[in-house]
């Protein structure tokens, strides 16, 4: 019998608006894509199932056509994504022209195992007239090393799934992309359904990236554009000892379901996974025999339903591979019957559509954030009669072994991050004004009932566009055009750096002493900082101001629908339906005197996250994470009295004094205990170079 996962729950409109297609074929993200298709860099971030293949394809026409560019080279990072980029009859639909690649250029399908003889096609190609080539991320970079950065003049490079390239140096893609930029004779088309990498890294040098045009189709607009899928339930199970005997509590057999068993080499894995495999699928009937077409293994449930269960773990080549095929033929496409379970370990998570997934079960925590929006991005498919769809992270609970239970809170905090991180990528766009005398209604926006308020802060909401504008007393707004992109672009970015930080996750959820300024603004600060040294400090601090707003009204809107339903984290589940965020963030602006950044900024923007977790796990396993944690913790550090010292002259200039170390105010008196620190530490020479 399953159970209910505590989770965070999103409505949608279901407007169907997402899937309509204009007169030349182009859904609403396509044709915002194509509306750009003049620039010579483009960044494309849209969610899976958006169309950033064909649109790929309707730019790339384009430019071949009328921009005069000689060639297309479209690289994937993996094999299997290259059939998204198969022969396509466009004009059928209304363009003008028909996407054809030359099936000698479509590398991803060539039998060669050997990258030595891709890279030779690619020079061939190159020599050639003929105007597409598809490749793997890996067959480029070979490529570029062995013909130089000059042999692509006057081409487009298209890179899909473009977070797997970072700014690191040891990344070969991104150094060769910044090649092509400083070059400057390429045009560039990039895409990416997470553009945020799980391992913090920026993805690209903050000068090249401003050299880009950037389209952005959030999943707010891709889901609420959808026709069938209302809701999407996002949320995490602690298990104890082996996951194969707890599987079965969180997975629904009834329902459409893609399980990612952990990588061998994780602490949840047995070292055994043809044996995990075997354990789930003798956990859900009887078997009944593979049937000899597909190789998908037949099992007879308890109450005589016929599963078929598609094994992607399988060691012999032959039969995965005969797996995989059937789980690809075009013929079953739109079938619901054709398969009911897959079991996956490093496939089907990007590039993979599968439009019935229900659920995506994972065992585990993956070692990036990308890695999990992807995998969310399976179920996340529109299909007739699927009206719910949930994503499920299955997590070892902590136990006596020191070592493992270490392990065990860094994987529960990955979890809690991942969760908070997706709950701000299906969020509405939000645009943060200032509230002043001027301000007033702009038009497009849905202000509520009672309309605009000129007396008090303001939430308005497109329901076309999906944007969110907030009046905010005291905000900071960026002065430069490079703060305001990001203030308008990049804010999850922003939050998916800071939910990663290890110290803010940690003393967010389990220090009681904490002043939360010293997240909001010391922790948040210093990563705006990090990530945009550039920016002026003017700049860093309205970046950091929107960054927080955005998490922590998001958080509070979540609080507010969670005590209005009463349920076990029922965020959208309200009667206000598709608005239910909107309204929650509405309400919470409502119910506060003032809505100004002082008060945002005292808000804890873990506080939510820990009353899902303390629904999810025992009570002994919470109390050895939280000993774990308040084991680490340190004393102020030189670099944090610093950061608190510069708060505090921020204080005097703002209030006429210093802070007090006898305030009441808990955050005064923080920054009055760091001024002191930092005068003791540069008196004992600790800032000296």
């Amino acid at each position: 019998m399953t159970i209910t996962v505590p989770s965070v729950s999103v409505s949608y409109a279901t407007t169907g608006r997402s899937t309509k297609a204009n007169e030349l074929g182009m859904r609403p993200m396509q044709e915002r894509a194509y509306e750009r298709r003049g620039e010579q860099y483009l960044l494309i971030k849209s969610p899976p199932a958006s169309g950033k293949s064909r649109a790929l394809m309707f730019i790339a026409l384009d430019k071949l056509h009328h921009q005069g560019l000689r060639q297309a080279l479209i690289v994937v990072p993996e094999k299997t994504i290259g059939a998204s980029f198969h022969d396509e009859p466009l004009s059928e639909f209304g363009f003008w022209a028909d996407w054809r690649v030359e099936p000698r250029w479509s590398l991803c399908d060539a039998p060669r195992t050997d990258d030595g003889g891709k890279v030779n096609a690619v020079g061939a190609f190159l020599e050639s007239d003929d105007r597409v080539l598809v490749c793997t991320h890996a067959t480029f970079r070979f490529a570029v090393e062995r013909f130089g950065v000059a042999a692509f003049d006057d081409r487009l490079i298209a890179v899909d799934e473009f977070h797997h390239v970072s700014s690191n140096p040891d990344n070969k893609l991104g150094m060769h992309l910044g090649q092509f930029i400083t070059r400057d004779k390429t045009h560039i088309v990039a895409m990416t359904g997470s553009y945020f990498r799980g391992d913090a890294e920026a993805v690209l040098a903050p000068a090249d990236e401003a050299r880009f045009d950037t389209v952005t189709y959030t999943y707010y607009e891709q889901l609420s554009g959808y026709e069938y899928l209302k809701k999407l339930d996002i949320g995490y199970y602690f298990y104890a000892a082996s996951y194969a005997e707890d599987i079965l509590k969180v997975l629904d057999p009834a329902e459409k379901t893609i399980i990612h068993i952990p990588n061998v080499n994780s602490r949840e894995s047995t070292k055994d996974k043809i044996r995990e495999v075997e354990h789930i699928i003798e956990a859900l009937g009887q078997w009944q025999g593979s049937d000899p077409v597909t190789g998908f293994q037949r099992v007879k449930t308890a109450d005589g339903r016929m599963l078929r269960i598609a094994d992607l773990v399988d060691d012999d080549p032959a039969r995965r591979e005969k797996v995989a095929a059937a789980l690809k033929n075009p013929a079953h496409k739109n079938d619901r019957e054709h398969v009911d379970i897959i079991i996956a370990l490093g496939m089907a998570k990007e590039g993979f559509d599968w439009i019935w997934c229900e659920h995506a079960l994972t065992v585990g925590y993956r070692s990036s954030l990308t890695e999990i929006v992807q995998i969310i991005g399976r179920a996340t498919r529109d299909a007739p009669g699927k009206t719910r769809a949930r994503f499920t992270n299955l997590i070892a609970e902590p136990d006596a072994s020191e070592q493992l239970v270490t392990e065990a809170v860094n994987d529960t905090l990955k979890a809690i991050a991942a969760s908070l991180l997706m709950e701000q990528v299906l969020a509405p766009r939000f645009e943060f004004r200032p509230k002043n005398p001027n301000s007033g209604p702009q038009p497009g926006l849905d202000y509520g009932a009672a309309g605009y308020q000129p007396d008090q802060c303001n939430v308005g909401f497109n329901h076309e566009t999906g944007q969110m504008q907030i009046e905010v007393k005291g905000l900071a707004e960026p002065a430069s055009p490079e703060a305001s992109r990001i203030c308008r672009e990049d804010l999850t970015e922003v939050i998916a750096s800071f939910v990663q930080d290890k110290t803010s996750i940690e003393r967010g959820l389990f220090d009681e002493e904490l002043v939360p300024e010293e997240l909001t603004q010391l922790r948040m600060g210093k990563i705006v900082r990090d990530k945009y040294p550039e920016l002026s400090a003017e700049d860093q601090e309205a970046v950091r101001q929107h960054a927080v707003a955005a998490l922590n009204l998001t958080q509070k809107a979540k609080q507010v629908l969670l005590t209005d339903s009463g349920a076990a984290a029922a965020v959208g589940a309200s009667a206000a339906g598709s608005t239910a965020l909107i309204d929650g963030v509405r309400r919470f602006a409502m119910d506060v005197r003032e809505l100004d950044m002082d008060l945002i900024d005292r808000i804890n923007p873990f506080s939510e996250a820990y009353a899902i977790l303390a629904k999810s796990m025992n009570e002994d396993s919470l109390r050895q994470v939280a000993a774990v944690i308040g084991a680490r913790r340190t004393k102020l550090t030189p670099e944090e009295a610093r950061d608190l010292a510069v708060r505090a002259a921020r204080f005097k200039r703002e209030r006429g004094c210093l802070p007090s170390l006898t305030s009441t105010d808990a955050w005064e008196q923080r920054m009055a205990e760091g001024a002191v620190a930092f005068m003791r530490y540069k008196a004992e020479g600790r800032y000296e170079q």
